[in-house]
């Protein structure tokens, strides 16, 4: 017996492809996940790794986790319908490679590779992870209405706080290190996998912190998931090394509520400004 359908609007439900069952699947890029008129680039990673993973199920493989998701960001797709186009590239013991294209109007607009298997459940033999507190301090600023980038519609599904600390430019500064702290929590149900994935672009651009402000598009993102977020708030610490003219990187490190490490995401991205 399946289990019961995600509530409509939610995470779950806006990640759940429609399969046409030959490998193609449709599905509808909604408001409430995106930035301003842009559909956000974490979901959209969500979005391919989950496609990537019922592919598989489809094909009579065993259920599977996404492991690494690793996306080019060709041209932003808009709000509406799009196609998402899969193929399995390997079939491994310990690692499946599925290719997930994402196309709108017949054009190209995000280009994915995704390795699933099975993720570990044991807690690590070694680790060297930020200190956070497990919940948002009484400091932190729920992220909502008008941001750096846009109408913050991605405040409809899931909460997310900002530790105004690590976030000079609400303050008007311009000389503050490239390092945000943030907790993230869907407003349905619990984190998953997919979520975390989520989590680890969920941030305003760091380079805000400089001034630069607006829309700052991705060229390429790449996540690692470690392992199934427990329920409760993940933390998520954000980190730049260098602004480069109109390239910046940014390092998104994710914990669960247990201070595990749960995704780790790095993107190189155009700032605005020049």
């Amino acid at each position: 017996m399946s289990g019961p359908s995600p509530a409509a609007g939610s995470f779950a439900a806006a990640c759940a492809p429609r399969s046409l069952g030959d490998g193609t699947f449709t599905t509808e890029l909604r408001t409430e996940w995106s930035i301003g008129s842009h559909p956000h680039g974490g979901f959209l990673l969500a979005l391919l790794a989950r496609t990537a993973t019922v592919a598989l199920v489809e094909r009579g493989e065993p259920p599977a986790d996404p492991l690494v998701v690793s996306a080019e960001f060709l041209r932003p797709p808009a709000i509406g319908p799009v196609l998402l186009r899969t193929d399995v590239r390997k079939v491994g013991r310990r690692a499946t490679v599925v290719a997930v294209l994402l196309e709108q109007r017949g054009r190209g607009c995000v280009e994915a590779r995704v390795t699933a298997g099975r993720l570990p459940m044991r807690r690590p033999a070694w680790a060297d992870l930020p200190a956070m507190p497990a919940e948002p301090p009484a400091r932190a600023l729920a992220l909502s209405g008008d941001t750096a980038e846009g109408v913050f519609n991605l405040a409809k599904g899931c909460d997310v706080r900002l530790d105004t600390a690590t976030a000079g430019y609400l303050a008007g500064r311009t000389g503050d290190p490239l390092r945000m702290r943030l907790w993230v929590r869907p407003r349905e149900g619990e984190p998953d996998s997919y979520f975390a994935l989520l989590a680890g672009d969920v941030n305003p651009p760091v380079v805000v912190n400089l001034g630069r402000v607006g829309w700052a598009p991705t060229a390429q993102l790449t996540a690692f998931v470690r392992t199934k977020p427990a329920p409760g708030w993940l933390r998520v610490q954000v980190d730049c090394r260098a602004v480069h003219e109109a390239w910046f990187d940014s390092d998104a490190t994710v914990l669960d509520a247990q201070g595990r490490l749960v995704c780790q995401a790095r993107q190189l991205a155009l700032a605005p400004g020049l």
